[in-house]
């Protein structure tokens, strides 16, 4: 799978279409479509379902120096009122705050990050290690492990601070259920 195939599989979801102009109308700093929404439209589209099936949730990363939870909560609301037409449950994040919040409700680790990127490199799994945003010239792609394992449809646990056994258990059985062709690779403690 090329860049191209990905990001062409990707945008053929309209709810993610959509997010790519808002935050390129927006221009958030360091502002990226992340994770599931992208990795499970592009699995979609492989396997001709439609391309919302079986997405949770759609999410934005930016990055703001500003951890307060009023500035976040503006940048939410911001974004809602783009998004009052659509059937689509979207969180957005400033990655420069979750290191706040993510001990207290997840009980685990959550060491501060200095842009977006790094919490894309935190995802549970590998193949949710993506990110995509506008550029002028059309768009950027971060997937720091490739795109492989969204190709091959692998399910791979991603060993960081804030990794959970139990938490890629849940999620793997939930993907299983939705897309019986992935692989899923167990999790080691």
């Amino acid at each position: 799978m090329t860049e191209d195939d990905f990001v062409t599989s990707s945008l053929c979801n309209p709810v993610n279409a959509m997010l790519i102009g808002v935050l390129r109308e927006m221009a958030l700093p360091d502002a990226w479509l992340v994770a599931g929404c992208l990795t499970q439209t592009v699995w979609n589209v492989r396997t001709r379902r439609s391309v919302g099936h079986g997405i949770n949730d759609y999410d934005i990363f930016y990055f703001d120096p500003d951890t307060s939870w009023d500035a976040e909560d503006v940048v939410i609301r911001r974004i809602a009122s783009r998004l009052d037409h659509v059937d689509a449950k979207v969180e957005v994040r400033n990655q420069a705050r979750v290191h706040l919040w993510y001990p207290a409700k997840h009980g685990r680790p959550y060491p501060a990050v200095t842009r977006s990127t790094d919490g894309i490199d935190r995802f549970l799994t590998v193949n949710t290690q993506v990110g995509l945003r506008p550029q002028a010239d059309g768009y950027e792609l971060y997937a720091p492990k490739g795109l492989d394992d969204i190709a091959k449809m692998i399910v791979r646990p991603n060993y960081t601070a804030n990794f959970s056994v139990a938490n890629y258990a849940a999620k793997a059985a939930r993907w299983k259920s939705l897309w019986p062709e992935i692989t899923v690779m167990a999790a080691e403690e």
